[in-house]
């Protein structure tokens, strides 16, 4: 069974329908998202107006009900700390959530599902997948 997990692009290219739904959540995978991301899912209801703030959070609640959520733990810091290591080392600084994700993902031995064509590129141990 493949291990995913997906990041906030990814679910919002399926709120938008800009993504396929087996694409981003197949129904034979074990899936799960960051709290990171939860986060970002979160800012995003906090941000959004009145006529889409409703609709936004029943989408949130619905992915946070039905998707194992991983904690940033002391082993997703350790890979965290390693891979902002890499990404200082080389000179390609990358997002600090992305990073997080990223970790959460390698100290998860998950394939990263993304709509991010740089964010997660040549990371040591991070599989990612872009959707199409």
């Amino acid at each position: 069974m493949e291990r995913l997990i997906i990041d906030t692009g990814a679910l919002i290219a399926l709120e938008r329908s800009a993504a396929d739904a087996t694409e981003v959540l197949p129904p034979d995978a074990e899936v799960a998202i960051s709290a990171v991301t939860v986060a970002e899912l979160l800012v995003g209801v906090e941000l959004a107006d009145d006529r889409h703030r409703g609709r936004r959070q029943a989408i949130v609640e619905g992915v946070v009900s039905r998707v194992e959520i991983i904690a940033y733990d002391l082993a997703v810091a350790r890979h965290h700390a390693s891979l902002l290591a890499h990404a200082r080392r080389v000179g390609e600084p990358r997002g600090a959530h992305d990073l997080q994700i990223a970790a959460t993902a390698r100290a998860t031995d998950r394939t990263l599902v993304t709509t991010d064509t740089t964010g997660f590129a040549g990371l040591p141990g991070v599989t990612h997948r872009l959707l199409r």
